[in-house]
């Protein structure tokens, strides 16, 4: 896969037309994705590694569908999920209780579904009493609680994570790490971003180094951030 940004130069047509009177450059290209490949197989559980800038976020939009690679092709197979944005889609005039349908939506699931699994995200999400309540008046936490109940109880084959986890109280934390754990035996495939590197190593089985937009290290997870940390 290649992925190409633009960075501007100019914030307003005022410096533009000065950068283009001087022949300055407006944008200059930043390869986020440089001839990046690899596989990942079914019930895996795979480590995005590196630095800031690396390309692991891209990674996970392209995979998601959220975006395309400009040169590549991302191929998957069954329904993808991806915890990549807590709570986009959530619309703060809604409640709670309509917020999650129209999240579970978002995630590809029916209506059928969601009623099936409703109770069972309300009880994970611990916020049973504000179910009715504009999400608006939520706080952070009782909004990312929500959020991230409705992600990990889709019917998903691929689950997409991205740093969520770095969020939240200490005991929620642990309980959606053992959620996800839940999720990995019974064969979902994890494909997990974090900075937290001593949890992906336990999370995950293989890691993948990234720098620079290319793959750097591609192994157990152990290894790479013994890699990552050198």
């Amino acid at each position: 896969m290649h992925k190409t940004f633009k960075l501007r130069h100019t914030h307003s047509f005022k410096e533009t037309f000065l950068a283009a009177i001087k022949r300055k450059p407006l944008t200059t290209d930043f390869h986020a994705l440089d001839d990046v490949s690899f596989s990942v197989n079914q019930g895996e559980s795979v480590a995005l590694l590196g630095f800031n800038g690396s390309g692991k976020s891209t990674i996970l939009k392209l995979v998601s569908g959220v975006m395309t690679p400009d040169s590549g092709r991302v191929l998957t197979r069954g329904r993808v999920a991806g915890l990549i944005e807590v709570g986009a889609g959530f619309h703060p005039d809604l409640s709670g209780r309509e917020n999650i349908y129209l999240n579970a939506a978002i995630l590809g699931m029916s209506k059928k579904e969601t009623d099936a699994r409703f109770e069972e995200i309300v009880a994970f999400s611990e916020i049973e009493e504000f179910i009715d309540t504009e999400v608006k008046h939520y706080s952070s936490g009782m909004f990312l609680r929500l959020a991230f109940s409705v992600a990990i109880h889709t019917e998903v084959d691929v689950l997409l994570i991205d740093e969520i986890l770095s969020v939240g109280d200490e005991p929620f934390q642990r309980k959606c790490l053992a959620r996800i754990r839940d999720l990995h035996s019974q064969g979902r495939t994890l494909v997990v971003v974090s900075h937290d590197l001593d949890m992906v190593a336990n999370l995950c089985d293989r890691g993948i180094l990234l720098q620079k937009g290319r793959v750097a290290f591609d192994g157990p997870s152990g290894e790479a951030v013994a890699r990552m940390r050198a």
